[in-house]
């Protein structure tokens, strides 16, 4: 009797899926439906605490669906995160070896600060992965202050908080729009540069843009305290057909 060769089982496919900043109606279609067809997600936590990514997904998840859940430190060494993204790949890898799809969620957009792009890295070169993007933190924030951004030839600048002083100075005096994100404990230090540069006037306050405690304001009446989840806007409004 002849011996049949089985070839390799069919291994999973990776679904990075961005879930847009934080109202669940600005998820796209195609992500509401692979959360909903999904047998295994993948989310990060901070330090223990509640999902933000899942909480945005939470009504799109089925009942029996197994959650891989990576418990990311709260901390600027990098080491202790990356630690905590090799875990999650190796669990993740481990569902995809037993032909599962993984759906992986990501608030805003997976390559867009998204932290999406760390288990990206860890798998792309053993699994399809597929990226389906969200709606960004920026066009939100600029959707809900009610503030184009650009226009024509103007030029937009994202800028992380944490940068030093001369970095940001120098953005500051020298592009048309600017985005400041991820405030948290630099806020102070951040509304003090653009106060010392003129800019003030420009400048509108939002946090936690779309979500039900959302919070938009000209940056003089902005809260002397931060979340991460906020952002600063500078239009300096060059254009003079605006």
């Amino acid at each position: 009797m002849t011996k049949v060769k089985r070839g390799p089982e069919k291994k999973g496919k990776v679904y990075g899926i961005g879930l847009g900043p934080g109202d669940p109606e600005l998820m796209t279609l195609k992500a509401a439906r692979l959360i909903r067809e999904a047998r295994v997600i993948a989310y990060p936590t901070l330090a223990g605490g509640a999902s933000f990514a899942r909480a945005i997904a939470a009504d799109f998840i089925t009942s029996g669906t197994r959650e891989i859940v990576m418990d990311v430190p709260m901390t600027v060494a990098r080491g202790p995160a990356q630690s905590a993204y090799d875990q999650g790949a190796v669990e993740i890898s481990e569902a995809l070896n037993a032909g599962q799809n993984v759906v992986i969620l990501c608030e805003g957009d997976p390559f867009f600060y998204g932290s999406f792009m760390y288990l990206f890295a860890r798998l792309k070169s053993s699994f399809e992965v597929e990226v389906v993007p969200g709606v960004t933190s920026v066009t939100a924030c600029a959707a809900v202050a009610g503030l184009p951004l650009v226009a024509r030839n103007e030029v937009m600048t994202v800028l992380p908080a944490p940068l030093d002083d001369a970095a940001l100075i120098e953005k500051l005096a020298t592009s048309d729009t600017l985005v400041l994100m991820k405030l948290g404990r630099h806020f102070p230090r951040v509304r003090a540069l653009i106060e010392a540069a003129g800019l003030t006037a420009n400048s509108v306050y939002i946090e936690r843009a779309t979500g039900v405690d959302e919070v938009v304001k000209p940056l003089k009446d902005a809260p002397d305290v931060a979340p991460y989840f906020s952002m600063i806007l500078i239009v300096k409004g060059a254009d003079p057909w605006l």
